[in-house]
């Protein structure tokens, strides 16, 4: 039986992290756990993450900020005797800034745009050679519910939870918006969304969607929660891994292809 084979940008910490243990744990696969520094101790604490039998782990350095680091990652992993990926996650992302349109910083807008959008589509173009030698291919970009262009149930949601009022725009006029300023990095989701959309399009093989996990009790989820007057997110990181990893192990092209899908399993809308 050969191995499934899986590579997860982002992979040293949080949602890449849950994702890369969960694959490990099952036999006869392959982890390509990309990371910013493979010789931070969070990158080499991955090698202690229980295996299943014949299952092994590679780790390769992937910045996004990088516009070289991904073809190289392909170079090196074809070199060790991969000539395939049946699964590629694109997890890497930042969330650093929460402006308004009137006070964003196009520094902060282009930091974002290079990590969450070109990061994305480096990644993409450096593996998707492998992937199409894949029985089964499966491309997910890690998505956010900030890129939603409409959002009313969530208004509702946060409006009678009454916990953000901070940072709320209590108006009719966001009433279809997130409630809260995000000008950044929501723009940020909305276009790599597309991005992923229009990849399923292009590809006959490859099923490729949006995977949303949740506003996650993450580093990065907590502080984001923390800056809209919330004690963490609202989300436990084990539920958000278990429910993408059934999303993943389910989707095919027919059914999640060209789609945005919850970790709830739900398809939600862009």
């Amino acid at each position: 039986m050969s191995p499934t084979i899986v590579l997860i940008s982002g992979a040293s910490r949080g949602l890449g992290r849950g994702l890369a243990s969960v694959y490990l744990s099952r036999p006869d696969h392959i982890v390509i756990a990309a990371t910013r520094n493979p010789s931070d101790s969070s990158s080499k604490s991955l090698a202690d993450l229980p295996k299943g039998k014949d299952t092994k782990l590679i780790v390769v350095k992937i910045d996004s900020k990088s516009e070289s680091d991904a073809a190289a990652a392909v170079k090196e992993i074809e070199a060790q005797g991969i000539d395939h990926l049946d699964i590629v996650i694109a997890n890497a992302g930042i969330a650093a800034v929460f402006p308004t349109v009137a006070d964003l910083k196009i520094s902060d807008f282009e930091e974002h745009i290079k990590v969450n959008v070109y990061g994305v589509v480096l990644l993409y173009q450096a593996t998707v050679p492998l992937l199409r030698k894949s029985a089964n291919p499966k491309w997910a970009t890690m998505g956010s519910s900030a890129g939603w262009l409409e959002v009313s149930a969530l208004f509702v949601l946060l409006n009678q939870l009454n916990r953000m009022s901070s940072v709320m725009y209590i108006t009719d006029e966001f009433r279809n918006q997130h409630p809260v300023p995000n000008a950044v990095y929501a723009p940020s989701k909305a276009a790599v969304h597309w991005i992923t959309k229009r990849i399923n399009a292009e590809e006959e093989k490859i099923a490729a969607w949006v995977q949303e996990p949740g506003w996650v009790q993450t580093e990065g989820g907590n502080s984001s929660a923390q800056a809209f007057g919330l004690p963490e997110a609202p989300v436990l990181l084990d539920d958000s891994i278990k429910g993408m990893i059934s999303v993943l192990d389910a989707a095919t092209k027919e059914s999640h292809g060209g789609k945005m899908w919850g970790y709830d399993g739900k398809q939600q809308a862009w």
